[in-house]
């Protein structure tokens, strides 16, 4: 399988908590949201081990991309790192991980 990971944006702790709620109850769905405090590799990879239902996936090969994002990205990383830092305490850092082939076939049905 092939998964994605982006980072999404700057959000207060209750926008990451319905973000996570939406997807929760589904363990075949094709995405989760993780969220951090500070925007580093080692945070990122940490909140996956936070994620309440995981969903069944191989989580090596999501901190691999996650790896992979981080080493290809350094821009970016560099921009949402700043934008976190200007950010009020409460605020997180929020990403999304997702499964390509369940995300394309959520896509298909959609068009079914």
């Amino acid at each position: 399988m092939s998964y994605s990971f982006e980072i999404i944006g700057v959000k207060p702790v209750l926008a990451f908590f319905n973000y996570q709620q939406e997807l929760e109850n589904d363990p075949q769905r094709s995405k989760a949201y993780i969220g951090s405090y500070c925007c580093t590799l080692d945070a990122f990879i940490e909140s996956t081990k936070m994620i309440p239902q995981k969903p069944q996936w191989n989580w090596d090969e999501v901190v691999a991309t996650m790896i992979n994002f981080w080493l290809s990205h350094e821009d970016s990383v560099r921009q949402w790192k700043q934008e976190l830092d200007n950010a009020h305490n409460e605020n997180l850092i929020i990403a999304r991980v997702a499964n390509l082939e369940a995300l394309r076939q959520e896509f298909e049905h959609l068009f079914d």
